[in-house]
């Protein structure tokens, strides 16, 4: 076997073993699990592979439905995230959404130093990664994030303050985006269906000491009360 596909056979290998310790605590799981899905929480957090959502909220399969990004982006017009939106709230019946960023992320570090360059004009076309075109996917897709980053005129701070407020930023920004979907105004309106109590959250994942933090932005129907 090439040296490789070490790291795959190991996985495969430590899946097996998962699997078997599964079945020999609950005999049953596998079999309840294969008959559907009741997931209380939808989490749209970044793709970083530090920040494995089951791993770090110690979580079971089936309990959080899951959508990752590049920087925990929340695009209005992306229909990939609003799919998963829609089908989670309206067709799994989440109660909790929770946009979730991350220190030292890569996503948001690129986008302030390209807002901090002094070639950076927010008049045109942005290039987060200059060795990429403007054009390029990933420039497209970093673009939102690099304008909040310029808009925050964070030059005078340290990079670490600097990407720190960046990335609570991008989350707030994130939550509003959310706040703002069809399916969330759906699910908080009353009209021809019931009103929901889907609740909306900014949480940051501290990849220093393992913490989630609380951004205390959270949002629910209008009326409901966060519960203490």
């Amino acid at each position: 076997m090439p040296h490789t596909f070490e790291a795959l056979q190991h996985m495969l290998a430590s899946n097996a073993q998962w699997a078997e310790d599964v079945l020999h605590d609950q005999p049953h799981f596998f079999e309840e699990s294969a008959k559907g899905q009741a997931p209380h929480t939808l989490w749209i957090g970044c793709a970083d592979s530090r920040v494995p959502d089951s791993v770090i909220t110690a979580a079971r399969p089936g309990e959080i439905f899951v959508h990752r990004n590049i920087a925990n982006q929340l695009h209005l017009d992306d229909l990939n995230v609003l799919s998963v939106l829609r089908y989670a709230v309206d067709y799994l019946g989440v109660k909790h959404v929770i946009i979730v960023g991350h220190t030292e992320c890569g996503g948001a570090a690129a986008a302030l130093g390209a807002a901090q360059s002094p070639d950076f004009n927010v008049d045109a076309p942005i290039a987060t990664i200059p060795s990429l075109p403007v054009t390029a996917s990933l420039n497209r897709w970093l673009e939102p994030i690099t304008r909040t980053a310029a808009s925050l005129h964070l030059s005078s701070l340290p990079h670490s303050d600097a990407l720190h407020l960046l990335v609570e930023e991008n989350v707030k920004v994130q939550v509003e985006n959310l706040a703002n979907t069809q399916t969330i105004t759906d699910a908080w309106t009353k009209g021809t269906r019931k009103q929901q109590e889907v609740w909306i959250h900014g949480w940051v994942y501290e990849l220093g000491t393992g913490r989630l933090r609380d951004l205390n932005i959270s949002r629910g129907p209008p009326g409901a009360t966060k519960p203490n």
